[in-house]
């Protein structure tokens, strides 16, 4: 894989310098096209809803909740639409009504235990690796979040790398669905150094990592990174806030926060986000039992409110 596809580290610049009137003609050009907006204007991304936020709900009510809440997009796990097949739901059917509703599917999480540290372990993985994969394909999801739960601590960066590619290829050929790799603290590949040192090696054209502004945060990998990427490197963009208490290194998942109410510099994310070029969805994600407790549409809509009033904060 071309490390262009990944990284843009403004090599063009020297060679725009020598090349001044023609930079200007492509800017001036650039800045005709209308740039296509979500939210009535206020986002350059569409907003999905990551149903975990939501927890308590049946997938059905998660998308329809969601769609009377304004988000654009909605982003299952695994967990649910095997449930919802458990009790005699068509998955097709449900995608059917996600899109009737007005709403995408951009990712599905996701491919547990998919990349095992031995051969042996990896190809008794497949038969449940291409079960998820086939059931977000049903529902119609562009991507599928790999997840490195079980990549081992002392992982082999090649290794990993290797199965990350057979799985690209797997999800592409088999199931219209593009795997990307997604990095959490709690796991071994903890940061967004780590997964795109993965993508970059599983040498695909298609090869893609999922970024979550709370797992940038704990995992202590911070947040310049962006800069140096590429939007297209990113499926989708996942986004929440972290609170001032407790300490970092006793934060957990259930400590996520509605954007703009933590301590997060999620303005200048955003900035540095519209800079790479990244055209994907931003997914709110949290996973809050403090939320879960209350009137679940008005968290929706609490989440949907506070996400663009950080965007517009951004300016972007």
């Amino acid at each position: 894989m071309k490390r262009r596809n990944f990284i843009g580290l403004g090599t063009a610049a020297g060679i725009a310098a020598g090349s001044a009137s023609l930079l200007s003609f492509k800017e001036k050009d650039f800045s005709q096209k209308k740039e296509k907006r979500f939210q009535k204007g206020v986002s350059p991304w569409p907003i999905c809803l990551d149903t975990a936020t939501i927890r308590p709900a049946s997938l059905t009510d998660k998308v329809k909740i969601a769609a009377k809440a304004g988000f654009d997009a909605i982003e299952p796990w695994d967990g649910e639409l095997a449930e919802y097949e458990k009790n005699g739901g068509n998955l097709k059917d449900l995608g059917k009504q996600i899109k009737d509703l007005g709403l995408f599917v951009p990712s599905v999480i996701g491919l547990w235990n998919a990349l095992p540290p031995t051969k042996e372990l990896f190809d008794a993985s497949l038969k449940d690796t291409r079960r998820r994969m086939r059931m977000a394909s049903d529902i119609g999801a562009q991507h599928i979040q790999t997840i490195p739960n079980t990549v081992g601590e002392d992982f082999d960066r090649k290794w990993v790398a290797d199965r990350y590619r057979d799985i690209i290829e797997i999800g592409l050929k088999e199931y219209n669905i593009l795997p990307a790799l997604v990095f959490v603290k709690f796991f071994p590949l903890k940061t967004l150094g780590q997964a795109v040192g993965i993508a970059l090696d599983a040498n695909h054209p298609k090869a893609m990592v999922i970024p979550d502004v709370y797992h940038m945060y704990i995992s202590e990998g911070g947040f310049e990174g962006i800069k140096l990427m590429k939007g297209d490197a990113f499926a989708i963009f996942q986004f929440n806030d972290a609170p001032s208490t407790p300490a970092l290194a006793q934060l957990e998942d259930k400590h996520r926060v509605y954007p703009g109410d933590g301590i997060l510099p999620l303005t200048s994310i955003l900035k540095d986000l519209k800079g790479t070029g990244f055209k994907g969805c931003v997914s709110l994600e949290m996973y809050n039992p403090e939320y879960w407790k209350q009137d679940l549409q008005n968290v929706a809509e609490t989440g949907l409110r506070k996400t663009l009033e950080v965007i517009q904060k951004a300016g972007v």
